[in-house]
């Protein structure tokens, strides 16, 4: 429990004062316990900001394999994993900022947590999207294109979405984004007049 306290306080003060900025006391203040406490868990401060990312991260994992648990259409898998997604950035704010500062503070690290620790690292996860877009395709539902494609275009499209929202300070609702995501994503932008020409030419 401790620990799990120390890295949810670490994640609001690094987001609120810089990796650089910020002295382990202002961590250990506000929890009212000595630094040398903080340092019999993660011996130094890049230690405690890369596990409170890493936690985020897996927090994020999380909450999506909750959301499409037991879900067992592909087209509403797809759906309540976008939901979940914005909706998890939108209660965690803090996480974006760690991305950020992560990728200015440590340029030397060979991948992002977010990546090294994320779906599309994780074999058994990626091999589920697959299989859940496998079906769909064989079934008619999709295009015949690579699930990857699928898989790799989806990823990006929400991973510019979480960086955009928190540069701009967007305040749509996540419900409303993710409706309009689902929208374009799932139907497209041509009409179906359009559609026919492209299928044609």
């Amino acid at each position: 429990m401790r620990c799990e306290e120390i890295l949810d306080k670490a994640t609001e003060v690094f987001a609120e004062h810089g990796y650089r900025n910020t002295d382990v006391q202002y961590i250990a203040d506000p929890l009212v316990i000595g630094k040398a406490t903080i340092y019999r868990y993660f011996p130094t401060k890049e230690q405690l900001f890369l596990a409170a990312v890493e936690r985020g991260v897996s927090l994020l994992n999380e909450t999506i394999g909750r959301a499409v648990d037991r879900v067992n259409d592909p087209i509403a898998k797809m759906t309540a994993a976008i939901r979940a997604y914005l909706e998890f950035f939108e209660n965690h704010p803090d996480l974006v900022e760690l991305f950020i500062q992560e990728r200015a503070e440590f340029r030397d690290r060979p991948k992002a947590i977010y990546f090294e620790h994320g779906c599309d690292s994780k074999e058994d996860c990626k091999n589920e999207w697959r299989s859940s877009l496998v079906g769909a395709i064989s079934k008619g539902r999709l295009r015949k294109i690579p699930p990857e494609r699928i898989m790799a275009v989806t990823s990006d499209l929400l991973y510019g979405t979480m960086f955009t929202n928190h540069f701009a300070g967007r305040d749509k609702p996540f419900e409303e984004q993710a409706r309009d995501i689902q929208d374009i994503l799932f139907r497209g932008i041509f009409s179906d007049s359009e559609r026919r020409k492209a299928k044609n030419s």
